[in-house]
Order: structure tokens, then sequence, then C-alpha cells
């Protein structure tokens, strides 16, 4: 069976969502194709900094996210070395809003604003084949489906990356241990971010809402920490290991987090190397790629979700202005150069941006979770106490407005 469609995105992640809700704001369909039967809610929440509420803003669901979640007044960074507070920061005094958004909330608002039967669920793309200027997409389950445009928002393992030429994304030698703690009554923390740095690892805790922490670890495994990618009580017994210098008050957010394998996950740390994004097709012709497709990074400054928000409200408006503003009567060989002129629009934006966000994310986890003197030195009396501001810096940048000039 084959079907037709105008613009193909594959992944319902946030990337996906974020164009598809973009080109619906100006009434242009598309269809999203996710291998789950469900939405994709792995890693429980993020960071949400300034440059994410300008698009959810602009998407027109920010009202409704912030009803749901705190908004955060600062941040204190406290090196577990010498257990003192190494920077301060009040959000509020730098004007920008700032809120740990759990993130199955933020996909199921992205996809009640879309038409039904926008997503397509158990819809697995195991191949991409040409015909003409067409792609032809062939899923799991045989159905083959005919598109002018095809976005890959498929993440790590994206099958559109692969086809467009880019590697598979590479090992930081680090991991991840991430967690949600859920009350039946306040957890009782201030709307506050804590983050420890030292001694080999770091981690974090923040309030979603009054009933809701996020948590999580940063480090180096080794081969003495064992198995533990399949055991969530071994995962949360180590990390209360390590972390059991923090305050009493903060170690309870971890245990309080069930042992069921939905609350806690285990996952190795990987990126697009930056320099890959220099040469490689981020598009071609009518194809191309966003979010963890395009640039996965670490999560040292918090900018994985906020980036793939940007990527996808700017590529719907790219690809909008190609598709509206295609002189009348060009014929089919004319709009499909205004699609790939849109697509390169795009890219233009974006790739400077990825290689930015790739390389300081990366270079500020190696110093934080480093060990020996002079690494801690670096740690707590360079990077910490300008880290805050940092966070902030690459948080203000502005997506503009969803219009088209």
């Amino acid at each position: 069976m084959e079907a037709v469609e105008d613009v193909v995105i594959v992944g319902a992640g946030i990337a996906g969502l974020t164009t598809s809700l973009g080109l619906h704001r100006f009434g242009i369909r598309s269809l999203v194709l996710e291998a789950s039967d469900t939405l994709r809610v792995t890693g429980f929440a993020f960071t949400t900094w300034a440059n994410a509420w300008k698009v959810l803003d602009g998407l027109g669901i920010g009202d409704s996210l912030r009803q749901k979640h705190k908004q955060l007044d600062g941040m204190v960074v406290t090196s577990t070395t010498s257990g003192q507070p190494s920077s301060r920061l009040p959000f509020k005094s730098q004007n920008s809003e700032v809120r740990c958004v759990e993130r199955k909330l933020l996909l199921e608002d992205l996809v009640k604003e879309l038409p039904d039967g926008t997503v397509r669920y158990s819809s697995k793309v195991v191949s991409i084949e040409e015909s003409g200027h067409f792609k032809l997409l062939n899923l799991v389950d045989g159905t083959i489906i005919k598109t002018k445009v095809l976005i890959g928002c498929d993440g790590v393992n994206s099958v559109v990356a692969k086809w467009l030429g880019f590697k598979k994304p590479a090992s930081t030698g680090r991991s991840a241990i991430r967690g949600c703690a859920y009350y039946s009554g306040s957890h009782g923390f201030g709307p506050e971010f804590k983050l420890f740095i030292g001694k080999g690892f770091r981690s974090g805790f923040l309030p979603c809402n009054d009933s809701a922490m996020y948590w999580f670890f940063t480090w180096t495994p080794s081969s003495q920490d064992g198995d533990l990618e399949e055991n969530t009580t071994k995962l949360k017994e180590f990390v209360l290991n390590k972390l059991q210098d923090l305050p009493d008050q903060v170690k309870a957010v971890i245990e309080t987090t069930r042992t069921d394998i939905d609350d806690v996950i285990y996952s190795p740390l990987r990126y697009r190397q930056p320099w890959e994004l220099l040469w490689a097709n981020i598009s071609k012709g009518n194809v191309c790629v966003a979010g963890d497709a395009l640039h996965p990074m670490t999560p040292d400054i918090g900018q994985g979700g906020c980036s793939a928000l940007e990527d996808g409200f700017i590529l719907a408006r790219c690809l909008a202005t190609a598709l509206l503003k295609k002189p009348s009567g060009g014929g089919e060989e004319e709009e499909w150069k205004w699609i790939e002129m849109g697509l390169k629009s795009y890219v233009k934006q974006r790739r400077w941006r990825s290689i930015d966000l790739i390389t300081t994310a990366y270079m500020v986890g190696r110093i934080q979770q480093s060990e020996g003197k002079l690494m801690n030195f670096l740690s707590d009396r360079v990077l910490s106490p300008i880290l805050p501001g940092l966070l902030l810096k690459k948080s203000s940048f502005d997506v503009g407005r969803l219009n088209i000039a």
C-alpha cells in the first residue's frame, strides 16, 4: 500500500511535534510517524530556559505549561569537594524565566494542538528510497509513504540522519542516571535549581511543581560499578552511595523515587562531534534533520530539549516560507527549488548554533567531572562561579516570530 503526503516528519519527540505544530499554525498539514505505540517520554523532565519559552509562547502553549510548572527563582552551584556553595544566581534579577518542565506534559500539549490523525504510532521507518524528487519511506509493516518533504526528528539513532550521511553519535565515556520523585503532598523544596559538582560527578535537583522533583546524576563509569542498567534498585543505591556527603533533604529525593523501571533510567551520554557539522549535509534537496538527529549533546548546559524546540520552530517557519510564498504557475521544478531553498535557510540558521551548543556542553561536562587537584581547582574556582551566567547566555537566543515576512 502506498500513501502520498506533502510533509512527513519521522519522530514524535520535541523537535518533531514542534515542527508539526509550527506548520499547522501556517495551515500546512504534516504527518508525524512515531515508531513507538505511544508518546515517548524518556528523560522525565528538562530545564526550559528563556529561549524555550519564546518558542512555546510562539506556538501558543506557553501559558498552559506555566500553569503546571513552578518558576525557579535561581540556581545554587555547590562544590562537593569543599561542601560550600561556589555561586548563586537569582534568575528573576536577570529577567530570565526558567522552569523544569515534565516532558510528558509538554508532548501532550503539543499533540493536543494538532489535528486528529497527525501522529501515526507504531510506524517505524526501516529504509528510504528515491522516486524522482519524491522520497519513499518503507515502514516495518510494509506500508510505503511517498512524500515531497522528509524531516528526520528520530533521535540519536536516526534513519534519516544516516541517509544524509551522518555518522553514529560518538560516546563521551560518561553516563547519566535520571529520575523523578512524585509526592502525595508537597515535597517541601523551594523553587531553586540545586547543582552539585566535584569528585568526578555532577548532580542536580529541580522542582517541576509542588509535588514532583526531577533529579539527575552523571559520572564516568568504571568496571568496578558493575552492571547497573537493568536494575533500578541498584541504580538508586549507586547514586546514594556516591552522594553520601550531600544534605539529607536532597538525598531523600532519590530515596523517595520509586524503583519502577519507568521512574529511573540509565543512559550513556553521546554527542555529535562538532566538526562533523562543519561539512555535513544537514539538508539535501527535500530532506533535513532536527533535534537529536542533528545535534545530540551532553546535558551539561541544559540545552538539548530547548534547542530541539528552536529547531522545530525555525524549520517550520523556513519551510512555510518556501511552500506558501513560491510563485504561482512556476511548475513542479520551481516548487522543488523553493523547498530546497527553505531547508537551506533553516540549515544556515542552525549549523553554527548547533556547533556552539555541542562544544560548550561537552567542555563544561569534561571540566565538571574530571578529577585531580588541577581539574578540581578549575571546576570549583573558575567554572562554577561563571556557570550560571554561561547557562543564561546560551539561553538568550531569540528565535523570532512565527510568521512570514
